[in-house]
């Protein structure tokens, strides 16, 4: 069997060593919460601003449009997560499905994904903090607020803020993911009181003209990309995370009927809260004042004179963010794991804790690695590999939620995506779309690069180290 097309069976990949499997503890609550944890971060506070900027009052449209190409990825993952209800998400998936080559490649683009996102948001919280320090006159240091490729020595926050995750992570899931709810919590009330103090100055006139820039993409005299669908390129990135969920497949009670809720139910929640909060902001101010700002929730509050409402919001990005930090270091150390645990990566690497059933070793060098990056780099453009890496996930389950249903349509399913061959080729063409067209050139060429180096990787080590290969050797 060619060695990048060798596929490892379902029955395989559901049947796991003892010391190889990892603790089933969560409900579709603590799945819900890290689908939104995820999602719900500062996306929603910038780029409804920035999205607005684009397509105007059509901004809505915009939201809608990457709801719908989610909720059709939402539909494949759910079906394959509760097929193969184990660790691994979109790599798993694809090792079962397409062959080791492309699984690895899907893999490599996650790793991509959660190590970076996970690295740009530590960041990014750091700034929140800092900001903060200066206000309380703290006497820290500048050099010590920003990394040496900034112009300062160490990001000494997002430092801090990698390790404290990571301790949560290590201490288990489930405490990790209750705090997460308690945090998404948090989030979706501040959300709520905006929504509920600007519907007081809701006037349906600020939507005339609903589309002033049209709906196609096309690039304006001023250079800058307009439209309802180059906006919905530039928003999509506010909603991906849920894709996180299917990493916790194996640590789920009842998976059957808890991803497919938590995963789903995420997307839902998600969407309409977007779409919520859009229409609120749209209602109460005109798209040309708020969306030459940074943080257009906060902006509009203020001119509506509701100024401690204003800094609640505000706030709540500060707690937005480590939520999402905890999701994406959950994510990646659970990629890094099933990797290691099928030999592509050392195996030594693929142990869990007798007591607390979480891969230790494997979550404190997650840390290291996003903490080493954080502290160091700045990421506001590279950050964009990380949506290259799940659009690339995004077609492979589509891929392989499609291809099941010709190889093997009579396994039995938890869930069953509708229409699928409907809901499968618009979650590919879409993603498509947006890959060709919402990301920069040279994100494009990084994420080829990238998987270069992966590919090389595999085939100085993974190639030959897997456990299949070496069972296939046996044989």
């Amino acid at each position: 069997m060619n060695a990048i097309t060798r596929r490892k069976t379902i029955e395989a990949s559901i049947k796991l060593e003892g010391s190889h499997r990892l603790k089933a503890t969560l409900g579709w609550p603590h799945l819900v919460a890290i689908g939104v944890g995820a999602i719900v971060g500062t996306g929603i506070y910038t780029l409804t601003g920035i999205g607005a900027g684009l397509a105007g009052p059509a901004v809505i449209l915009s939201f809608l449009i990457c709801g719908v190409i989610c909720a059709c990825a939402a539909f494949c993952y759910a079906e394959m997560a509760t097929m193969i209800p184990v660790a691994g998400s979109a790599y798993t998936y694809s090792y079962a499905v397409l062959g080791e080559g492309l699984a690895w490649i899907v893999g490599w683009s996650l790793i991509l994904e959660y190590m970076v996102a996970a690295s740009a948001v530590a960041v990014g919280w750091s700034s929140h903090v800092s900001e903060f320090i200066h206000y309380l006159g703290w006497p820290v240091p500048d050099a010590f607020l920003h990394g040496w490729m900034s112009g300062g020595i160490l990001d000494v926050p997002a430092i801090l803020i990698s390790a404290a995750v990571t301790l949560l992570l290590v201490i288990g899931t489930r405490e990790s993911a209750t705090v997460n709810l308690v945090l998404v919590g948090i989030k979706l009330a501040a959300l709520l009181l905006f929504v509920v103090l600007t519907a007081q100055a809701f006037d349906i006139g600020r939507f005339h003209p609903f589309a002033p820039f049209g709906y196609s993409a096309h690039v304006d005299p001023d250079g800058v990309k307009r439209g309802v669908l180059a906006a919905a390129a530039l928003i999509f990135f506010a909603f991906y995370g849920f894709d996180a969920v299917s990493t916790a497949a194996e640590e789920t009670k009842n998976p059957g009927r808890n991803l497919t809720i938590g995963i789903v139910g995420s997307m839902v929640v998600c969407t309409t809260i977007y779409m919520a909060v859009a229409a609120a902001a749209l209602g109460a101010s005109y798209f040309s004042d708020f969306a030459k700002t940074g943080a257009p929730l906060v902006y509009i509050l203020n001119s509506l004179n509701h100024g401690m409402a204003a800094q609640i919001v505000a706030g709540a990005a500060i707690v937005a963010l480590p939520t999402v930090i905890l999701v994406l270091m959950y994510g990646q150390s659970r990629i890094f794991f099933v990797m290691a645990r099928d030999g592509l990566l050392p195996e030594r690497l693929a142990r869990v804790h007798k007591t607390r059933g979480t891969p230790v070793l494997m979550t404190v060098l997650t840390g290291i690695v996003v903490a080493l990056i954080a502290a160091v780099v700045p990421l506001d453009k590279i950050a964009l590999l990380a949506n290259a890496g799940t659009l690339c996930a995004f077609i492979a389950v589509a891929v392989c939620m499609m291809t099941l249903r010709v190889r093997d349509p009579g396994r039995v399913r938890a869930f069953r995506t509708p229409l699928p061959w409907v809901v499968g080729p618009v979650c590919v063409v879409g993603c498509l779309y947006l890959f060709l067209n919402g990301l920069p050139q040279f994100t494009q060429w990084w994420f080829v690069i990238w998987n270069g180096i992966g590919l090389v990787l595999y085939f100085l080590y993974g190639m030959r180290a897997s456990r299949l290969a070496r069972a296939n050797a046996q044989a």
